[in-house]
């Protein structure tokens, strides 16, 4: 987690330091956030489910649109971003569905 706000850095190096720290905590987001998508593999074949559900899709997009509005961030480019993120994740779950369907 970076340790100053962007206001406080005082050369480049400090800032790059900053995204840096931030860089590597986003992919470790992203990687807890794949952990819970393998767990969904899990829950959907015991309910049932399909790996996309399009509704759900729209829902997450839309909260992530809202969130990003509520935090001055452009929501076209993070409803972009998480429709990439989305996309594979449904393909994971489609190959750990099928894999395990072959079993």
């Amino acid at each position: 987690m970076p340790d100053r706000m962007p206001q406080d850095c005082a050369s480049m190096a400090e800032l790059r330091r900053q995204i840096d720290a931030l860089d590597a905590e986003l992919v470790s987001l992203l990687a807890l956030r794949s952990r819970y998508i393998d767990r969904a593999v899990d829950l959907k074949r015991a309910e049932g489910l399909p790996a996309n559900i399009p509704a759900r899709v729209e829902q997450v997009v839309a909260r992530v649109r809202d969130s990003a509005d509520a935090q001055a961030l452009d929501p076209d480019l993070v409803e972009r971003l998480w429709r990439t993120l989305i996309d594979w994740s449904i393909e994971r779950e489609r190959r750990n569905l099928d894999d395990a369907a072959r079993g």
